[in-house]
């Protein structure tokens, strides 16, 4: 039987540059790069998860303005589960620094989509450049 998961994340531009988080050794996918975001809760609306999840990664507050993208996967692991990722715009309350919490990332970018295309990250962010 196929599990279903469910990742919410956010597009956070500051003129034509975008936030970019590199995961943490020792985590998932180490070193790659990818929007703030994360696992939907059980129950969970998907806006209100990705919200949540750029607070905790982040420390940004941001309210959502729309969809920018939904799509599937296979897991990456080879798990019996489909992934499914949706992306959000977003405005910030304030133009606030970015505080990472150190468990899930590293480092943190802001960049134009051209210099976002030469990291490493995974494809579902990449098809979004």
């Amino acid at each position: 039987m196929t599990e279903t998961k469910y990742l919410a994340y956010c597009w956070i531009a500051r003129g034509d540059r975008v936030l970019f988080l590199r995961r943490a050794p020792g985590v998932f996918l180490s070193g790659r790069w990818e929007l703030p975001g994360g696992t939907v809760e059980p129950d969970e609306d998907f806006e209100a998860a990705a919200i949540r999840e750029v607070v905790e990664e982040t420390g940004l507050k941001v309210q959502v303005t729309g969809e920018l993208s939904r799509t599937a996967w296979p897991d990456v692991a080879g798990r019996a589960m489909e992934i499914h990722g949706f992306v959000y715009t977003v405005e910030e309350d304030g133009a606030g620094d970015v505080v990472l919490n150190p468990e899930e990332h590293d480092d943190f970018a802001w960049l134009t989509t051209e210099e976002a295309r030469k990291l490493e990250m995974a494809q579902h962010f990449r098809r979004l450049l």
